[in-house]
């Protein structure tokens, strides 16, 4: 009974801390940041606004608790080394890696290139004296590397479920530039989720509590027992589509996403009971992770683009909530044949066709099996002028989203001091 009432009393002081860590917050207020900043594209593209900042807030936040419950709760079994040396190792090896590619701010190459520096240290004679080095062989001492490893593969775990369910919602329509010079629309899809995890780490000099079960990661590193550590993290993703429907992506990039996870912590594992094989799972961490964006790219490349207009008629490239189009039932991919009667091949003829009748609207459509469909409603006064529907583009589009390989913090900075791009085919770059 006490030992219970000891657990609990850890869970809820670390559970008073979050709520006071700044950390937390600021992760949420950046989050924020960058939906807002999506939705400003949106609304410079297609001048409405297809997501609401309030409502994703709330769920985005919700979604990171559950996801963050799951992680504590699976970490609670096997330990975590989150020792205070691991973690500024962490932040600094992160820090480092986003100099050349600020998609190396991931735990899976922070750990990775920590189990690298683990592995290559537990080589040296442990009387060795490098002055130059010898601060981090002793910080090194503290760190569990097949425990970091296995956190940021429970970590990629929760990242794949948040993806498979979550994925599609915010996927931003948009137009680009395809390789031929051809403008196409696409999709930009991110999410962003802040975590609140509850880790069971060892605990710092004495008054730490004992467990009625012996984690697997930390063991050697308990000394007082263990605590329970509240931390702040932040899971994401973004991609970019123009062969797939969102949801079919974000299913395919959530499996492939798990399975890498799954072998992250088969990896950790290994390591963990057989010493030698951590240099070896530290690199596939990271190899695997390259692997993954490589994967995603050549699956795009080698699939014809999806979002261009057919022989047929006008293909839908997105439908804004609450829209007529929307209470219509009409779905991205459809095909727009005939309105009101008149066959529909350009923006235009679709504006003459919906004024034929201003007061009805009939659509025959090809649905994304291929079957012709109908679908009619009302027009009434104030409704969106193409009933919500939002086109893939013709070679007018205004505005393209320029296609920017990975870069470093640094030179991401140079560019944003620079300006904007200049043209690109026969829209603008954003």
């Amino acid at each position: 009974m006490d030992l219970a009432l000891d657990i609990l009393s850890a869970w809820g002081q670390a559970a008073l801390r979050l709520l006071l860590h700044p950390f937390y917050y600021l992760g949420i207020v950046l989050i924020l940041l960058q939906y807002r900043r999506q939705i400003q594209l949106e609304r410079k593209l297609f001048h409405s606004r297809i997501h609401h900042l309030a409502s994703e807030a709330w769920r985005l936040v919700l979604w990171g608790l559950a996801a963050g419950s799951g992680v504590s709760l699976v970490m609670a079994f096997l330990g975590s080394a989150l020792t205070a040396e691991a973690v500024l190792l962490l932040w600094a090896a992160a820090g480092i890696l986003m100099l050349f590619r600020l998609r190396f701010l991931c735990i899976a190459y922070a750990a990775g290139v920590l189990g690298t520096v683990k592995a290559v240290l537990d080589w040296v004679p442990a009387g060795s004296d490098y002055a130059a080095a010898g601060w981090l062989y002793r910080w090194m001492e503290r760190v569990d590397a097949p425990g970091l490893l296995a956190l940021a593969g429970v970590l990629h775990l929760a990242e794949a479920m948040l993806i498979r369910y979550q994925g599609s919602r915010t996927a931003s329509p948009l137009f680009l530039e395809s390789k031929r010079g051809r403008i196409m629309g696409g999709f930009q899809m991110y999410g962003f989720w802040p975590l609140a995890m509850f880790l069971i780490v060892p605990a710092a000099g004495s008054g730490g509590i004992g467990l009625p079960w012996e984690p697997l990661f930390g063991a050697g590193l308990v000394s007082g027992g263990w605590t329970v550590l509240a931390v702040p993290a932040v899971l994401g993703f973004t991609e970019q589509t123009w062969t797939e429907l969102p949801r079919v992506k974000a299913r395919r990039s959530s499996g492939l996403l798990m399975v890498y996870a799954v072998a992250v912590v088969g990896l950790a594992l290994a390591a963990h009971w057989v010493a030698p094989l951590l240099i070896a799972a530290s690199v596939l961490t990271i190899i695997l992770h390259e692997a993954l964006i490589w994967i995603s790219n050549w699956q795009e490349a080698k699939r014809q683009p999806i979002y261009v207009h057919e022989p047929q008629g006008l293909k839908i490239l997105a439908v804004l909530p609450g829209s007529p189009a929307a209470a219509l039932g009409l779905e991205t991919g459809e095909i727009i044949e005939k309105v009101n009667g008149m066959r529909v091949r350009t923006k235009e003829e679709l504006h003459l066709a919906l004024q034929a009748n201003p007061a009805y609207c009939k659509l025959e459509l090809l649905n994304l099996d291929g079957q012709t469909r109908f679908a009619g409603r009302a027009v009434f006064s104030g409704d969106h002028h193409q009933l919500g529907i939002l086109l893939c583009p013709d070679d007018d589009a205004r505005y393209v989203v320029e296609q920017r390989r990975g870069r470093g913090l640094l030179s991401a900075l140079f560019q944003n001091l620079g300006g904007l791009p200049g043209k690109a085919g026969s829209g603008k770059s954003v």
